[in-house]
């Protein structure tokens, strides 16, 4: 008996499995279809336009500071303040240049006094020549030091260059400062030609040449575009700011109303032509810098996922200079959803 219900037992158990086992293998795995928007990928030979940005100064800019180091006793100017060729801008505590003044002047009177001293010895038989020469010598040496002493005592003070505006002033009354600690920032009223000083990429910085024309925009033009040009570009790298600088100088007078440090925005069209594909900005994923990712499609039904170099990214559209060779389409929306292996359907 017990043999009898272990066999229906099994049985039962294997038909079972054997009803199991039929029914997954006439399931049919579903393949998930991902609606998308492609656009075409074409080369395109174009002049390209950089977008910068940056602050406007003059080309006679000057940072003036005091000859020798001191405790600073007045500042006679402030910042926005205009001033005159030779207007004395500011002074150093004297104390303390007026007595190595007086210090030089005795060193010098003593060593006169050592000489003719040693030329008495001298006639007499009682010095050598090479001590009087000496004696000669302490003389040059203390005329020397007077000398710079009474120079340091003349330039204990800053007076202005030029006539034109305090731009900055950089230490304050009172304030320990060392030989050529800047304390002022001026430039010159009106006979200078201003430029717009912009960081850009070392990227950027290879594709621009001097003589590229620009465009400038600045909320003091009041809705006018003024013309200008590259005239300078960095040879190093800057270092707090981790870019190259590129001046553009305005062509003309310049607009009323402009000062140094008005910020300003421009466009530089580059003269050299360039091969890039211009992609819609919703195509770009995972961006960085001058890196991004973007989905492509060669038969419109599978996905891969490439890596491209941006070179500039101009409102909505991205310019890309390399990663698309050979591809036909980009995927512009629904790429959040994809992955390698997605299947995809064009709306």
């Amino acid at each position: 008996m017990k043999k009898i219900i272990s066999s229906a037992i099994f049985l039962s158990f294997l038909i079972a499995s054997c009803g199991s086992k039929e029914k997954t293998t006439n399931e049919i795995p579903k393949v998930e279809v991902i609606p998308v928007k492609l656009a075409s990928l074409q080369v395109l030979n174009s002049n390209e336009e950089i977008h910068v940005s940056g602050q406007f100064t003059t080309d006679d800019e000057t940072y003036l500071s005091f000859l020798s180091g001191g405790v600073i006793q007045k500042l006679f100017v402030r910042e926005g303040d205009k001033v005159q060729k030779g207007q004395l801008l500011a002074t150093l505590d004297l104390t303390l240049v007026k007595a190595t003044v007086s210090q030089a002047k005795l060193g010098l009177e003593k060593s006169k006094r050592d000489l003719e001293r040693a030329k008495n010895l001298q006639k007499e038989g009682f010095a050598t020549l090479e001590q009087m020469q000496n004696a000669q010598t302490a003389v040059d040496v203390a005329e020397e030091q007077l000398q710079s002493a009474l120079f340091n005592l003349k330039y204990a003070e800053i007076r202005a260059v030029s006539n034109g505006f305090i731009l900055r002033k950089m230490a304050n009354q009172g304030q320990l400062v060392s030989s050529g600690t800047p304390v002022f920032q001026t430039n010159g009223a009106g006979s200078s030609s201003f430029k717009l000083k912009v960081g850009v990429s070392d990227r950027q910085w290879s594709q621009i040449k001097i003589g590229d024309e620009a465009e400038i925009e600045s909320d003091v033009f009041r809705n006018q575009t003024v013309k200008a040009v590259v005239s300078r570009k960095s040879e190093s790298i800057d270092p707090f700011s981790g870019t190259f600088t590129v001046e553009l100088e305005l062509k003309g007078k310049a607009p009323q109303g402009l000062a140094s440090g008005v910020f300003g925005k421009a466009i530089i069209h580059l003269s050299e032509t360039s091969e890039n594909w211009k992609i819609p900005y919703e195509a770009l994923l995972d961006g960085n810098a001058d890196e991004g990712y973007v989905f492509i499609s060669n038969d419109k039904k599978t996905v891969k996922k490439v890596a491209v170099k941006i070179d500039n990214l101009n409102q909505n559209v991205v310019e890309v200079s390399e990663g698309l060779e050979g591809y036909k389409f980009v995927i512009v929306s629904g790429g959040p959803y994809l992955n390698e292996n997605s299947t995809i359907s064009v709306k």
